[in-house]
């Protein structure tokens, strides 16, 4: 399996002064970079953290899919979104960060079943109450 974490860049520097999302943001890297680390305990071939710029054409740096909705009679890409291939090349992508903290700690939990080490993430309150 093959996954790739695409955060907005400016979102995780705390440019756009929205402190929450600011706070879920790196709570999602933080778990994807942990994941990374422990990632042959739960079978994960790579996993690939992307910060994507405004104008760039929806940040796919490792895996072709990117996530697009219509919004004021314009289509608006995704810039936040975790994209999972699995080995018979079937992608599964979720741009909502509620869900994309969900598949992390849940990748998380996983490998502490696997190993004696702490594995943890400290979650900030704001990521913490979304799930």
């Amino acid at each position: 399996m093959r996954m790739e974490l695409r955060v907005c860049k400016h979102c995780h520097n705390g440019e756009h002064g929205n402190d929450h999302k600011t706070a879920v943001t790196r709570d999602m890297v933080k778990c994807a970079e942990r994941i990374r680390e422990y990632k042959d305990l739960i079978g994960i071939d790579s996993l690939y953290i992307t910060y994507v710029e405004e104008g760039d054409t929806g940040g796919a740096e490792a895996l072709p899919a990117i996530v697009a909705s219509i919004g004021d009679n314009q289509i608006q890409l995704s810039d936040t979104q975790l994209v999972m291939e699995d080995a018979d090349g079937n992608m599964l992508v979720y741009p909502e960060p509620e869900d994309i903290l969900k598949v992390l700690t849940r990748n998380i939990d996983q490998m502490a079943e696997q190993t004696r080490q702490d594995v943890t993430v400290d979650l900030s309150p704001e990521a913490a109450e979304l799930l």
